[in-house]
């Protein structure tokens, strides 16, 4: 069986082919995926530095509501990763609906979870492979069929 820190090793080599990091982010995160590994061996439950109470995190926003959403990207209100879509990322990092966080921070629901440039380019994408008449077409079906 491999040692916990070749463990560890394994799996921040893995994050650090898909994410840029520097040395210091990678050995910090090294040390503390190690901490962490030992304590999970050990059967106790892992303290992981940095995390705050459920309570803190729904105080306040990182950033805010203007600076979220811009053109090429939207920032998470909670942990203030920029990405291009928030729906997945708050699934996956947050256990959270985009319903839930749009009430826990009063986002409007016309506002999209998704930066305009990303929106636009898939609009184009799906205009060009028609998938609008495809969906036209279905629906006339649908009501043709009733």
């Amino acid at each position: 069986m491999a040692t916990l820190l070749e463990m560890a090793a394994e799996i921040i080599a893995a994050h650090a082919s898909t994410t840029t990091m520097t040395k210091e982010e990678l050995v910090a995160e090294l040390v503390e995926l190690h901490k962490t590994l030992g304590a999970l061996e050990k059967g106790e439950t892992p303290v992981v530095e940095g995390s705050a109470p459920e309570e803190e995190t729904a105080a306040a926003p990182v950033v805010s509501l203007k600076k979220a959403f811009g053109k090429d990207k939207v920032v998470c209100m909670i942990c203030g990763k920029e990405m291009k879509t928030l729906a997945r990322h708050l699934k996956t990092a947050h256990n959270l609906k985009p319903a839930e966080y749009r009430k826990q921070f009063g986002i409007p629901s016309k506002q999209p979870l998704a930066a305009r440039n990303y929106s636009e380019s898939r609009r184009a994408m799906a205009v060009e492979r028609g998938l609008g008449d495809n969906l036209a077409k279905a629906r006339a079906a649908r009501v043709k069929k009733k």
